[in-house]
């Protein structure tokens, strides 16, 4: 599935005429694979030991060429760092407020919401963004102890 997913992505690049480098290779794979929606510093801490002359400014302007694209969504929490979604479809996340993961949900769109709030504000919205937040099974795990 993955390996799939990923030619799709590097043929999505090639017709977009972006080249694909072995490092470009490795950020799309590694984020293919990943599900933990990860930030630009933690995907250049995975894959430095396989390219130690990569920096962290070629995982950031290939997060925005993969961005730019549609690859990728990045997702801002106010000062914290972007974190990268693969995930293009609409789906929504919860968020544990202990340890910060994020995991995908899916549930039916909200698109009435959107159409509710062009019809009170006379905004044109273009899309909109749900998040839930709790605490994971993990950190309800740890914090029994």
């Amino acid at each position: 599935m993955a390996d799939n997913r990923l030619q799709e992505a590097i043929d999505t690049l090639k017709d977009s005429g972006v080249r694909i480098t072995p490092q470009r290779h490795a950020v799309l794979e590694y984020l293919l694979n990943s599900m933990t929606h990860p930030t630009a510093d933690e995907i250049y801490k995975a894959l430095e030991s396989k390219f130690p002359n990569m920096s962290v400014a070629t995982v950031y302007n290939n997060l925005r060429v993969f961005r730019e694209i549609g690859l990728v969504r990045e997702l801002t929490y106010g000062d914290s760092s972007s974190r990268f979604d693969c995930n293009t479809s609409d789906h929504y996340h919860i968020i544990c407020e202990s340890c910060g993961k994020i995991v995908d949900f899916h549930y039916p769109s909200l698109h009435e919401v959107e159409s509710l709030a062009e019809q009170v504000t006379g905004f044109d919205v273009s899309h909109h963004r749900m998040e839930v937040y709790g605490t994971c099974s993990e950190c309800q795990s740890n914090n029994a102890h």
